[in-house]
């Protein structure tokens, strides 16, 4: 028997996965903009850009949990793959705390569900 549960499971991942490539890009942007005009208006002080770029790529981390946070609705939605859907639950908590708790409580309930 089809339930709802993986189906909103399904629709919260990818909403927190978006929520995560935003601010990775956010992230990315901001930090790798001011690191190069650091670095430009202050080439004496490298280590100020050197920072800000370190900054910047701290937005790959959030990129890949994003990513997993998207695939992981896909599974769901299709209700295949019950592990990693469950992986892309865990990756939505970072963003929304609620988000992927709702998740992977949903997706904990109808287990039996997948294939």
């Amino acid at each position: 028997m089809k339930t709802w549960e993986p189906m909103a499971a399904g629709v919260l991942e990818p909403v927190a996965g978006a929520l995560q490539l935003v601010t990775a890009g956010v992230v990315m942007l901001l930090a790798g903009g001011v690191a190069a005009g650091s670095l430009l208006s202050h080439p004496s002080c490298p280590v100020a850009g050197s920072f800000l770029a370190l900054i910047a790529l701290m937005g790959v981390p959030l990129l890949i949990l994003g990513g997993m946070s998207v695939l992981g609705g896909i599974c769901a939605l299709q209700r295949r793959r019950w592990g990693l859907a469950l992986a892309g639950g865990i990756c939505a908590l970072l963003p929304v705390l609620l988000m992927g708790i709702v998740a992977i409580v949903f997706l904990v309930v109808s287990r039996d569900e997948f294939s």
